[in-house]
């Protein structure tokens, strides 16, 4: 089975969303809460129409009164469509049965009933609501969970899974069969015709000793009755005291079990938090650079201003006030030249006056040759120092020019530069304060593992003091104590019904030895049928080991080969062992063994990962005849980091991985999506998801 493409209406966030999927490494890649699990909540319901929880409240878009999922996948050649859908009836949500519908190739196979569409999709996968949940859909962060579990439970589940538990059950079920005819068999080999059967002609003349005999017996019998109720009421007592503190125990293991079960949120939230907390120091760092690299370019324009004998510290509105007076000096001096130019023509005019006439240019009296020379020279050197006052005002004009341009230039760049500095300090402040946040609520988090690792100590240690053998002891008393008080109860009846048959014994001889002939035919073939029951249990239980065996040999083969896929040529070498409660072992290549706890997180990973394929790969082949051809991954990436690789290399492994035909993951984590065949981004704008397709 491959999926082809799968289409959401109104499923959680997704309004209307359609994704293409192809074969090999798929990657629904995304941030928390964007909507990509929910692909593969809808591709369960398409499937199976089950809710996972105790409705359907967490597919249907909230406001929304239906929904509905397609899904096209590919099966042996053959291409099927099926379609289901939900609607809202007043407070409750129920499937839309007018929109099941499976069609093969375009031809309408199965519709309408629900237990139909699970027939036909059963024949066509060999996939039931069981398997698909327990071995195609890892769930997030229960990558693990096998590996994690007691040896004990986890035999029981596997035991389950390869259907092995059906041996146990049925060696039980023949028990009852096998206790209910020894019962009979037991009555007939007490029965008193059988054993006196060919006695019966001279019991009449022993009838009268009987009957004495029995009285005595029956007074016997009734202070044995009374000494074994009174044992059986001691060990009852014992065994509900015992059975209570069991209680007790039980209770504790599964606080353990919560406690196990908190420790494990609490470290994938601190991974979580860890990892925020590395972005945040990125991001403070990279605002930390822009800010140093806007106050160099600050600095340097300071310098300009330092250079140009100006104050460096002045504000901007101190340099425009500067500004504001060099300006009014460049007015200043561009009016002194011009009227330093005004003297000088007027001079240059009189001068010019002088030497057409000899007359004041001014009064227009007659001047003497003396006079006249003498205003001449006189005008003249006027002009000429007039002329060097001009050139030296132009040389102070263009230097003023000069530093209006430079700092004008300067209370500009300062403008744009003094509050984005103050913006960046601001950000880098706000940044701190987040940080600062996370690293406490790390702390928190990490303090609240170490107090729940200590009660998790306690627990167990409360665990450890119960004592599992003395029930089993006072159970086995009380059982003892209870057939001896039944035994005697019915030793007493007999022996009371027999002293009332006694006075009529002689009359029914004749017809009890024929009844005793019938008996004695009946207990033979209930002796021969007991002889089969046993057989047959005793078959059941040579089998479930055996079989167990083969599958743990089987199961260590496969795990090896995934792993060996998985770790590739260039890795370290990793041998798994698997014993027969299905617990792995690794075992380096010097031959020491190591248990699975003491293995870094990203070799962990990686064994839990060839351990659940392997399990599925064979579980598949046991219950469906075919391996595992597709497989869904729920946040694969829990309790690892980019920093030492770990990410890096499960996403490398698993786009190595060829033995199945198509793995659709779901993970926050862009660096496994990196490693994808197919990467698929799913956002939420607006509580909307939005589904778009890398190349």
């Amino acid at each position: 089975m491959r999926v082809k493409s799968v289409e959401l209406e109104n499923i959680r966030s997704h309004v209307k969303s359609t994704i293409q999927f192809g074969s090999g490494f798929n990657c629904l890649v995304g941030g928390v809460g964007c909507g990509k699990s929910s692909v593969l909540y809808a591709i369960d319901f398409v499937l199976f129409g089950d809710p996972i929880g105790r409705s359907f409240e967490y597919l249907l878009r909230e406001g929304e009164d239906a929904c509905k999922v397609t899904l096209q996948f590919v099966h042996a050649g053959k291409t099927y469509v099926l379609t289901r859908a939900l609607r809202r009836r007043g407070k409750s949500i129920s499937q839309d049965t007018e929109q099941l519908k499976l069609y093969e190739d375009d031809k309408l196979i199965a519709s309408l009933k629900s237990g139909a569409v699970k027939e036909q999709l059963k024949a066509i996968t060999g996939l039931d609501k069981d398997i698909f949940r327990e071995i195609v859909w890892v769930k997030q962060e229960q990558l693990k969970e096998l590996l994690n579990m007691q040896p004990r439970p986890r035999q029981t589940r596997l035991d389950e899974l390869f259907g092995l538990s059906d041996y146990e059950v049925a060696r039980v079920n023949m028990l009852g069969v096998q206790k209910k005819y020894e019962g009979i068999k037991e009555g007939y080999e007490q029965d008193l015709d059988i054993l006196g059967m060919d006695k019966l002609q001279a019991e009449y003349h022993k009838s009268v000793e009987e009957f004495s005999r029995i009285e005595g017996e029956l007074e016997d019998l009734k202070k044995k009755l009374a000494e074994a109720e009174t044992d059986f009421d001691k060990a009852t007592a014992k065994l509900e005291s015992l059975e209570e503190l069991k209680k007790q125990t039980e209770e504790l293991k599964r606080k353990e079990t919560e406690l196990q079960t908190n420790i494990a949120n609490i470290i994938g939230i601190c991974g979580k938090l860890a990892s925020e907390t590395q972005r945040k120091n990125t991001f403070v760092n990279n605002i930390t650079g822009q800010l140093k690299t806007v106050e160099t370019q600050e600095k340097h324009h300071r310098e300009t201003l330092h250079k140009l004998e100006l104050n460096p510290k002045q504000t901007t509105d101190e340099l425009r006030k500067h500004l504001l007076t060099v300006e009014e000096q460049i007015r200043s001096i561009g009016g002194e030249q011009e009227a330093a130019k005004k003297e000088m023509s007027n001079n240059q005019r009189r001068i010019s006056s002088l030497t057409a006439e000899s007359k004041c240019p001014l009064c227009l009296q007659s001047l003497n040759e003396d006079y006249k020379t003498g205003l001449m020279e006189r005008l003249t050197q006027e002009n000429s120092e007039r002329e060097k006052r001009i050139t030296e005002l132009q040389t102070n004009l263009d230097e003023l020019e000069n530093l209006s341009t430079v700092v004008s230039q300067v209370v500009s760049n300062l403008q744009t530069l003094t509050p984005r500095i103050s913006d960046l300090r601001n950000r880098i402040a706000e940044e701190q304060q987040s940080l600062d946040q996370l690293s406490v609520e790390l702390e928190g988090k990490q303090q609240q593992e170490r107090e729940f690792r200590g009660q998790l100590d306690v627990v167990r240690m409360e665990i450890a003091k119960f004592d599992l053998t003395k029930l089993e002891l006072a159970r086995k008393l009380r059982d003892e104590a209870f057939k001896q008080v039944t035994k005697l109860e019915n030793d007493l009846k007999s022996k009371e019904t027999r002293k009332q048959d006694v006075a009529t014994r002689i009359e029914e001889l004749k017809q009890r030895l024929d009844v005793a002939q019938q008996k004695m035919d009946r207990m033979k073939k209930i002796g021969e049928l007991l002889e089969i029951v046993n057989g047959i249990r005793g078959a059941y239980r040579s089998i479930q080991p055996r079989l167990r065996t083969e599958f743990v040999t089987y199961l260590q083969r496969m795990v090896q080969q995934v792993l060996d896929d998985l770790i590739g040529p260039a890795g370290p070498t990793l041998l798994a062992k698997i014993d027969e409660t299905y617990t792995p072992i690794v075992q380096s290549e010097e031959g020491y063994e190591r248990s699975t706890n003491h293995l870094s997180g990203g070799e962990r990973t990686l064994l839990a990962f060839a351990y659940r394929l392997g399990l599925g790969q064979l579980i598949m082949q046991a219950r469906t005849g075919h391996g595992l051809y597709i497989l869904f991954l729920d946040e694969p990436t829990e309790s690892l980091g980019r920093e030492d690789g770990s990410i890096d290399r499960l996403a490398e492994s698993i786009s190595r991985l060829k033995a199945i035909e198509q793995i659709i993951a779901v993970t926050h984590s862009e660096a496994f999506a990196e490693k994808a065949e197919h990467v698929i981004r799913v956002e939420k704008e607006n509580n909307v998801s939005r589904v778009s397709v890398e190349g």
